[in-house]
């Protein structure tokens, strides 16, 4: 049902001009091949062509100040030389060119274009066994998994000890990124992994919770607060140098599937102009770095009028409107979470919020992704009909459940309740059954 959904959705597009950062040609593409003036088809590679600036430069943004340094001496090994535009350190790195793309209402990873599943592991990054990050990513190709969500970023205000990853340390008097092997060289090893397992990876790049630095940790170095974050120039000049740090290490690599500007971004009480205009300038400014990768904001999905009954999550309390933010140019996909526990709705209300960004999804033309969604007991019987829900929405093209579990050589990995586990029933329900419908 799906797949023709797409085909017929493909078929009306081909008349149409493709928009900024749209694709526009390459193997098998079949949808519009001239891009809205005054952005010009440009070839890629052979499987993708993409409507860039003439210039094929994109947009600009100071990025560094003379505050931002990179380690050399705090940490007991970090790169002297900058760092490489490919997985440094650890493994062959791929030359592959064919990166993951939205195709219509879908997602195309390898050629393949189809409804994808995946999972959350915020602590990969930060394990320093490369062969529990190797067990992992085999353990997700084998089971059929092909997205996994990371978090990106690590930040301190205070330096830890010995032996404990950390990636960013953020003061009053600057920020010093952390290169070397406690530092992004572990999130090197994670995506070099990656390559060889076929996993693909979003990556994004601020928290707007306490956990591992986020918002807060700006907040302590520059002052301000939550809310006044988005329009922080300090804040943000130090945001954008720590994104091209990153995006520069992995810009070649296949095994990106986005770029996301930060982990659940609220503000509330604030105008939902305050987000829109950062998620704006921060998408382009990362498009500008790297045209090839998708970029996504990383929202819950909040505030939203389509099929709405009015309930907390479809207001626009939280400084967000979906379908507005979904409406950038250089946004490529929408994002939403789902955890009613937590949000004071029904287990049955998820269905709903998973069919109204369906919706919304449609109404923008392009796909959305259930990035994450959790309950704290009886999994399998209510998580499941989510799944089935999303994998029969138009518009919703793929889920990735929160979060993964698995046995590593300390021990098991981090469980909040909502932990599936490798191996486990609640795997086979949420996981072994679930690629087998798809």
């Amino acid at each position: 049902m799906l797949y023709s959904s797409a085909i017929v959705l493909l078929a009306g597009l081909a008349a149409a001009q493709v928009a900024e950062y749209g694709q526009c040609g390459g193997k098998g593409w079949t949808g519009a091949t001239t891009c809205q003036s005054p952005y010009t088809c440009q070839y890629q590679n052979d499987w993708y062509s993409q409507c860039l600036p003439g210039t094929g430069s994109g947009s600009t943004t100071t990025t560094t100040t003379t505050q931002l340094t990179t380690t050399t001496t705090s940490v007991k090994s970090t790169t002297t030389a900058p760092p490489k535009t490919t997985t440094t350190t650890s493994g062959p790195v791929s030359t592959s060119t064919v990166f993951p793309h939205t195709n219509g209402l879908n997602f195309t990873i390898d050629g393949e274009t189809s409804y994808f599943a995946g999972t959350n592991s915020y602590w990969i990054g930060f394990l320093t066994n490369n062969a529990d990050v190797d067990l992992v990513m085999q353990h997700l190709s084998s089971s059929g998994l092909r997205i996994l969500r990371v978090w990106g970023f690590n930040d301190v205000n205070n330096l830890p000890g010995t032996g404990t990853v950390w990636f960013q340390h953020l003061t009053s008097s600057g920020a010093t990124i952390n290169t070397g092997a406690d530092g992004l060289q572990r999130l090197d090893y994670v995506v070099s992994s990656a390559e060889k397992h076929g996993i693909k990876l979003i990556i994004n790049f601020v928290n707007n919770w306490s956990d591992y630095g986020g918002i807060n940790a700006y907040v302590n170095a520059f002052g301000g607060s939550a809310t006044t974050w988005y329009t922080n120039t300090v804040a943000q000049t130090t945001y954008q140098a720590y994104i091209k740090a990153v995006v520069s290490r992995y810009i070649s690599s296949p095994a990106i599937f986005a770029w996301e500007l930060a982990n659940e971004p609220r503000c509330k009480g604030c105008d939902t102009s305050v987000i829109y205009d950062w998620a704006k300038a921060t998408s382009a400014y990362i498009k500008g770095l790297d045209p090839k990768h998708m970029v996504t904001l990383g929202d819950e999905g909040f505030g939203l009028t389509t099929d709405s009954d009015g309930s907390y999550p479809f207001s626009f309390d939280e400084g967000l409107d979906f379908s507005k933010n979904l409406a950038i140019p250089t946004i490529d996909f929408g994002t939403l979470h789902l955890y009613p526990s937590s949000w004071g709705t029904s287990t049955d209300w998820g269905n709903l919020w998973i069919k109204a960004h369906g919706d919304a999804c449609v109404a923008a033309g392009k796909p959305c992704l259930l990035e994450e969604y959790g309950y704290p007991s009886n999994h399998c019987s209510i998580e499941a009909p989510w799944q089935a829900t999303a994998l029969h929405t138009k518009g919703i093209a793929g889920d990735l459940f929160w979060q993964y579990g698995d046995t590593l050589s300390s021990g098991q990995t981090s469980d909040d309740g909502n932990t599936i586990y490798y191996g486990t029933s609640d795997f086979t329900c949420l996981v072994t059954d679930h690629v087998a419908a798809i």
